[in-house]
């Protein structure tokens, strides 16, 4: 049995993104200091208290060997806060990764080969989401559709994860990271 991860205590600044203009969410970067003590530099699903609120979300890396945290406004609102705030947190990993969302076009072409589908099953949650970012993380419509290809087709072989793929955005060229945030 794993012993569980202690409950993790910062502050950090509330942002608006640059991009896009008029966004209406929020988001925070974790200082370095609480980040390190998260058991990965990928994705990780966190529960806790966002200003009092709990909450639970996926915490994704910023490119640095951090994280950061999208705040939709439901939360923000019912914690009270605004962009500009200093905003306390408790964190700790959850004990079990929830079940990512499989966008239409990859549970379409899923659903088309049976082979691909089988391993899919078989796979767990954090390796079907490494899968689901690598595919989404394409900027290009036609990226996306090759590389849903791609992992149907490496899928349908038995492949199990997403190859090459850095999972900590840190060897990437800026495919992963934090949004820069509006002045």
């Amino acid at each position: 049995m794993s012993k569980p991860t202690a409950l993790i205590k910062f502050k950090a600044k509330l942002s608006r993104p640059a991009t896009p203009k008029g966004a209406a969410w929020t988001f925070l970067v974790l200082p370095a200091v609480a980040s390190a003590k998260l058991p990965t530099r990928s994705m990780v699903t966190v529960e806790g208290s966002f200003a009092g609120q709990p909450f639970q979300a996926t915490l994704e890396p910023d490119g640095q060997g951090s994280h950061w945290l999208k705040i939709d406004n439901v939360l923000r609102e019912a914690a009270g806060v605004a962009a500009g705030d200093s905003v306390a947190l408790e964190i700790a990993p959850v004990e079990k990764e929830p079940e990512p969302k499989v966008p239409a076009d990859l549970r379409k072409a899923l659903a088309s080969n049976a082979d691909a589908k089988a391993t899919w099953a078989d796979i767990t949650p954090v390796a079907r989401r490494d899968w689901i970012h690598w595919i989404t993380s394409g900027k290009k419509a036609e990226t996306r559709g090759k590389r849903i290809a791609a992992a149907c087709d490496k899928l349908a072989c038995g492949k199990r994860n997403a190859c090459c793929f850095d999972r900590s955005g840190m060897y990437s060229k800026g495919s992963m990271g934090a949004p820069e945030a509006a002045e």
